[in-house]
């Protein structure tokens, strides 16, 4: 009954595109998609007129190169002028340095970790990523670590009644694939982290955000608006 159920929560639902399926886990709503190694996934922060803020602003700035966004969700905590806080790699291009620090907030929350985007995916807990320095294409670090090692990061509360909308991103043990996740409806640390581990079997996943977590899914009909963001990351296709 459990590979069952496990197969029946993997299957995307008829009608939708295969890289983007909404599906349910402990009752609680969430949009999944999984992006694997060889496809163009990028990082989007600013371009030559500063921060672009939405999804919108990079679909606009891919068009002009004949592109579009596959789909793209924000990436990472930033500050008010929407830089991002911590390490932020872009086209192999640092932009901003790895914090290991402990501090306030969900970023603070060690171990914190960095998503890793090069021939394959990596999620690395922030410290360890310090003292192997791998090769990245693309990196954004977030926190706190969800999932680490097949572990739940251990200041995780199952019975926490703080409750929003969050995303984050999951990777496959052999790094070829990353699944992004975004709750529909508000649910915790706890839980969040377990639909990682439990439902999608994925041993190393990190927080991006929670309350201004956002999705661009058309293939889904979804184009979430709000405040404007920070990082994003998004799969690059050709444009219809």
């Amino acid at each position: 009954m459990r590979l069952l159920a496990l197969a029946l929560l993997l299957a995307p639902t008829a009608m939708q595109a295969a890289d983007c399926r909404d599906t349910s886990f402990e009752g609680a709503s969430y949009t999944l998609c999984e992006v694997t190694a060889g496809e163009d996934l990028r990082l989007f922060q600013s371009g030559p007129d500063g921060a672009y803020g939405s999804f919108k602003n990079v679909d606009a700035a891919l068009a002009a190169e004949g592109k579009a966004l596959g789909f793209a969700m924000n990436a990472g905590m930033y500050h008010r002028d929407l830089a991002p806080v911590g390490l932020y790699v872009e086209d192999g291009v640092e932009v901003s340095k790895l914090v290991t620090r402990a501090g306030p907030g969900n970023f603070g929350l060690l171990p914190n970790g960095v998503f890793c985007i090069d021939e394959t995916f990596r999620v690395i807990e922030s410290r360890v990523f310090r003292k192997e320095r791998p090769d990245c294409r693309y990196a954004t670090q977030s926190g706190p670590m969800l999932v680490i090692g097949g572990k739940l990061h251990p200041k995780l509360l199952a019975d926490s009644d703080s409750l929003y909308v969050r995303n984050g991103v999951g990777v496959s043990r052999d790094g070829t694939r990353a699944v992004f996740a975004i709750s529909n409806e508000a649910v915790n640390f706890h839980t969040f982290a377990r639909l990682f581990r439990d439902a999608l079997g994925l041993p190393d996943a990190l927080y991006f955000d929670g309350n201004i977590s956002r999705l661009y899914a058309p293939a889904l009909g979804r184009h979430d608006g709000g405040f404007p963001m920070g990082p994003m990351v998004g799969t690059v296709v050709p444009k219809d």
